[in-house]
């Protein structure tokens, strides 16, 4: 059995610092990102907990032109259909808020929980089947942590409709859509949430 590491006072408060400043991130710069970076980071989510050792986590690169315009028209839809929860003010800030990356950023996965995964025997889910989809949100966050080590930022884009997004890329029935990400440089680096920075919400 291998010695397990000591992590010291230097490295605790490197990784607060790295959660401080992993922030969801909708401007990218177009330039691309190596794939054996991309090839490393999806490594390392296989580090990630899952449930019964599930792993049911099923990540889709979507490099297809055809693919992105659908995703690009599900958002621009849904976010229409959001504009109109609001009101006044409220209404005039949404709609000059910046919600997804999607045209700008050069890596986009959807990635998927895979609900017929035979992976783990069930362990853990009976009573909490959800623990699954609980998997899946794990692991694109120990994702999203290690792209910000190496100045990746990552946009979580949820103004979608799942079931469009499915049938644009052709997916299993069983497969439940959990996240779109857009992967890429950011043009800018802020420790404070942008939706903080336009006023939308306080901590």
């Amino acid at each position: 059995m291998s010695t397990p590491p000591a992590f010291d006072a230097a490295f605790a408060g490197q990784f607060a610092e790295l959660l401080r400043w992993r922030r969801d991130v909708r401007r990218f710069r177009r330039d691309q990102v190596p794939a054996e970076l991309i090839e490393t980071l999806l490594a390392q989510v296989e580090l990630s907990p899952s449930v019964g050792h599930s792993q049911p986590w099923r990540w889709l690169s979507i490099m297809e032109p055809g693919q992105r315009a659908a995703v690009q028209a599900s958002f621009r839809r849904c976010n229409a259909e959001a504009l109109t929860a609001y009101e006044g003010d409220r209404a005039a800030l949404y709609a000059r808020l910046k919600l997804e990356g999607l045209q700008e950023a050069p890596v986009q996965f959807a990635v998927f929980c895979d609900h017929a995964t035979e992976r783990g025997h069930g362990l853990g889910r009976l009573t909490m089947p959800e623990m699954l989809d609980y998997s899946v949100v794990a692991a694109i966050t120990q994702f999203w942590l290690a792209a910000r080590i190496h100045g990746l930022g990552v946009g979580w884009v949820s103004i979608l409709e799942p079931a469009e997004i499915a049938a644009a890329l052709d997916t299993s029935p069983d497969w439940k859509l959990i996240a779109y990400l857009c992967v890429g440089w950011p043009t800018e680096e802020c420790d404070v949430p942008e939706l903080v920075r336009a006023g939308w919400e306080t901590r």
